[in-house]
């Protein structure tokens, strides 16, 4: 913007030299008030998109539509779709694409983009695995206890609206099953499997039956008693309070639960056991090059992606192979891979002091990355980072770790979740790894920045692009080296596992979407070329199954940011400024790889010439 006003200025300095001449009264160059024009509108549609998405307001820390879940039904989605059409067309007839800025440009684009992706997947509604591991039945609880703050009486009233609300979503879920059935889409046996499994753990405890309290049930408890402790409400409300949600579990989530507890159950034996990939469902091909193309924002071909994959794991071999002789170990790879899983000294006891000293360990390399990272960028997050272990009725053995972004205005922190119900498949040796790709300069450093930009429309701050989120916590493994990070041989053999993990999901992801490869395997493929446990490749295989071509997003994503990064690097020779480059990539938002890729050539021939930036 201030590069904007330098041009205008200049231009009316020129119109002042030729004062003798007749000309038309001076008027700013358009490209500012259409652009400012545009960042508004969108901001408006933005808003809009969000009045039918009142979890998405919750999560963004707003209170508005508090009490009130989303529409989950076909008709809905249906509904959301012609919205998006309605509002691009618009866009399209109402601003001058040619007098806006670049960054205005992006956000048009965007808009577009997100509008062309959804067209993308619309004839693949049905294809979605719903009832699965972290399906509508955990979302929902967790949703509950981790996203809807009680901070007044008002707000317990809307949580307990919400409960009875959970009847309606559940119902509508199961109807999409259903549908998906009728179309001859089922999920995996083992979907069903975990389903069942985490609806008893929803299910168990208080109210539901005589154990310690269900994990709905403590949250209820633990709000209520918070406000009684702030004087918000006296014992007796807090009475009526606890009555009013255990009548909605009891009367209205119960049922519902245990209503698609019976369908699940029910249908079970039809499920594909041994599991097969996208290629079995109905138009099955054409639905995984679609998720190919929405995960990686790229228009590669399966081939191309596992082919890709090939290269990467060999070269990452090599690289393990030299930091196995580094370390004295004289037998093979595969040897190696051997000792790293059995050896004791890679795994803390299975007990609380070893979870404990798991997230302390954690925090430790966090804390300690955090304070290098203004030598690596002008731009540094505001929000804080909590690292925590995963809620019990959600936790899974060998399960991969995860970010939960925080709040826009920091209220609520930024979170690193660790499975860890089962240690041996949280070896040490990956700890630092996973600790930078889920914090900084990894999910939490570019979530955070993206959601606290104040230049571009407030969607550019949500939106998600996976290939972007996840190519960069990808890149952050191996930035994190060159900032000093994996003093410790070992856990730099864990960085080397951890990015020859991406690399074989390119391999096995399109092997069994797309080669028709068994489930066994992709599981030889992985543990022929990775030391991680054997629970973790599992988890890993399952998860791939699950969720076609999700995996791919990461290592293609990093590829694409490390393309970008060498080739600015040699078009600017000595004027290559690293902490720009990342500036660069983090003030854009979560981008496609192809609108990245604008930018950041914009940013290199803004710097040839010398000129302020423009990006």
């Amino acid at each position: 913007m201030r590069n904007l006003i330098v041009i205008s200025c200049y231009l009316f300095l020129l119109g002042c030299t030729h004062q003798t001449q007749e000309r038309e009264p001076y008027t700013p160059a358009p490209v500012v008030g259409e652009s400012n024009r545009l960042n508004a509108w969108l901001d408006e549609q933005y808003a809009e998109e969000l009045d039918s998405d009142p979890m998405q307001k919750t999560r963004l820390g707003e209170k508005s539509d508090y009490d009130l879940l989303n529409d989950f039904s076909e008709a809905a989605l249906e509904q959301q779709l012609r919205w998006r059409i309605d509002s691009v067309a618009t866009m399209k007839a109402v601003f001058n694409y040619e007098a806006l800025s670049e960054e205005a440009r992006t956000s048009y684009d965007m808009w577009v983009y997100s509008l062309d992706r959804a067209l993308d997947a619309k004839p693949f509604r049905r294809h979605a695995y719903i009832f699965g591991r972290g399906g509508p039945h955990v979302m929902l609880p967790n949703f509950m206890i981790n996203f809807h703050k009680v901070d007044d009486p008002s707000d317990m009233h809307a949580y307990i609206a919400r409960l009875e609300a959970i009847q309606g979503a559940m119902h509508q879920y199961l109807a999409r099953a259903k549908l998906s059935v009728a179309d001859g889409i089922r999920q995996p046996r083992f979907d069903y499997e975990f389903a069942i499994n985490e609806i008893g753990r929803v299910m168990r405890g208080e109210p539901f039956g005589a154990e310690s309290d269900s994990p709905l049930w403590a949250d209820i408890k633990r709000k209520t008693a918070s406000l009684q402790a702030t004087g918000k409400v006296s014992a007796e409300e807090v009475r009526q309070l606890r009555a009013a949600a255990r009548a909605a579990l009891v009367e209205k989530v119960k049922p519902a639960y245990d209503k698609v507890l019976a369908w699940l159950q029910s249908d079970i034996d039809q499920a594909p056991n041994p599991p097969v990939g996208a290629w079995a469902l109905p138009n099955g091909l054409a639905y995984y090059k679609q998720r190919l193309r929405h995960n990686t924002t790229l228009d590669l071909s399966a081939e191309e992606i596992h082919q890709t994959g090939l290269e990467e794991v060999a070269r990452l071999r090599g690289e393990m192979e030299a930091l196995k002789q580094r370390v004295g170990f004289a037998g093979t790879l595969q040897q190696f891979f051997v000792f790293i899983r059995k050896e004791p000294r890679f795994y803390l006891p299975n007990s609380e002091e070893g979870r404990n000293t798991y997230l302390d360990l954690a925090r430790g390399y966090l804390n300690a990355l955090e304070k290098k990272l203004p030598d690596y960028f002008g731009i540094l997050p505001k929000a804080g980072l909590e690292v925590r272990r995963v809620e019990a009725f959600r936790e899974q053995d060998g399960a991969a770790q995860h970010y939960r972004a925080g709040t826009p205005d920091g209220s609520r922190p930024g979170v690193f979740y660790a499975h860890l119900s089962d240690m041996r498949a949280m070896p040490t040796y990956q700890l630092e790894d996973v600790a930078y790709h889920e914090g900084v300069p990894g999910h939490h450093m570019q979530i955070s920045i993206q959601q606290e930009l104040t230049d571009v429309p407030r969607f550019r701050t949500q939106y998600r692009t996976t290939a972007f989120t996840e190519g960069w916590a990808l890149y952050s493994e191996l930035l994190a080296r060159e900032m000093g990070a994996f003093e410790d041989p070992y856990s730099d053999f864990g960085r080397l596992v951890g990015e020859t993990w991406r690399a074989i999901r390119l391999v096995v992801d399109t092997g069994i979407h797309a080669k028709k490869w068994s489930e066994e395997q992709a599981v030889k493929y992985f543990s022929d070329n990775s030391p991680q446990p054997e629970a973790t490749i599992r988890s890993e295989i399952m998860r791939y199954i699950h969720n076609p071509g999700q995996a791919t997003a990461y290592k293609m994503g990093m590829l694409k940011i490390l393309e970008l990064r060498t080739g600015a690097k040699k078009a600017l020779g000595d004027k290559f400024d690293l902490r720009q480059f990342h500036d660069v990539v983090l003030s854009g938002g979560a981008l496609p790889m192809p609108v990245l890729e604008k930018r950041v050539m914009r940013w290199v021939e803004a710097q040839k010439s010398a000129t302020s930036r423009i990006y």
